[in-house]
């Protein structure tokens, strides 16, 4: 793989001089280190000729230390209601031209994503070549939710989750994201990767799951207090850590 630096924003006053990091993913091999040191797949730009990786505070459940939480208990219950089922499907005996899919995909992205996605760029995410698996869930023979995952030896990434609006009093989307999770652990996965953590709307990742870590821009952290603390004030950051508080920051890399 092939990390580089993208000069970013610049404060003089403050000595800040921000460089965006990404990686350009060279063999499908690589994608477990990839994800290891903070990368997610970048999609934005349908250009883009290379798998592209940027660097982010990104969210993972260390399997070995996964059990079931309480509320995953109560989701489980209130969905056996409806009796649900998830097959999960190798891409490449998935359809993903499939003009009701996309829809629905895209459907479902207007009325919840903070930004829409188009039908290019939903093209665009469904070419990538370290797609492996979509998981399909329903309910009878109801198609109620997809995710499109990348899986790679030993790792999984939960991607984008697509589902149907009409089950949110029993909370399908977390239902579907423990599934996932769970079932990489039967499957005796290493970590599942869960995407970005940012802004307080992001908690509901943060809340629900055991053995979750983030990734600080250096390594790994435990600690889902800070994590928790860091959603709550983003949209209040005007400087970067080490200028906030150089002790502790060093402290944490010490």
């Amino acid at each position: 793989m092939k990390i580089f630096r993208s000069e970013s924003f610049v404060d003089y006053k403050t000595y800040t001089f921000n460089y965006a990091t990404y990686c350009i993913k060279e063999d499908q091999s690589e994608l477990p280190e990839i994800y290891a040191q903070g990368f997610l797949p970048y999609s934005n730009n349908v250009n883009l000729q290379e798998e592209t990786y940027y660097l982010a505070r990104s969210l993972r459940v260390d399997l070995s230390l996964f059990k079931e939480s309480s509320e995953n208990r109560r989701v489980v219950r209130k969905m056996e209601e409806l009796q649900p089922s998830l097959e999960v499907i190798p891409a490449k005996d998935f359809n993903l031209d499939d003009i009701e899919f996309k829809n629905y995909c895209l459907d479902f992205a207007s009325k919840r994503f903070s930004e829409s996605i188009s039908m290019e760029r939903l093209d665009y995410i469904l070419s990538a070549k370290s797609i492996s698996h979509i998981f399909q869930f329903k309910i009878a023979d109801k198609n109620v939710g997809y995710v499109i995952s990348i899986i790679e030896n030993g790792t999984l990434h939960y991607w984008f989750a697509f589902f149907d609006l009409e089950y949110q009093t029993y909370a399908l989307g977390k239902w579907m994201m423990f599934s996932v999770i769970k079932w990489a652990f039967e499957q005796k996965m290493a970590f599942v990767y869960l995407g970005t953590c940012y802004g307080e709307k992001s908690l509901y990742k943060v809340r629900d799951f055991k053995g979750l870590s983030y990734f600080d821009g250096n390594q790994w952290d435990s600690n889902i207090k800070t994590l928790k603390a860091k959603c709550k004030s983003d949209q209040e950051f005007t400087a970067d850590e080490f200028k906030q508080d150089t002790d502790l920051f060093l402290q944490r890399l010490l």
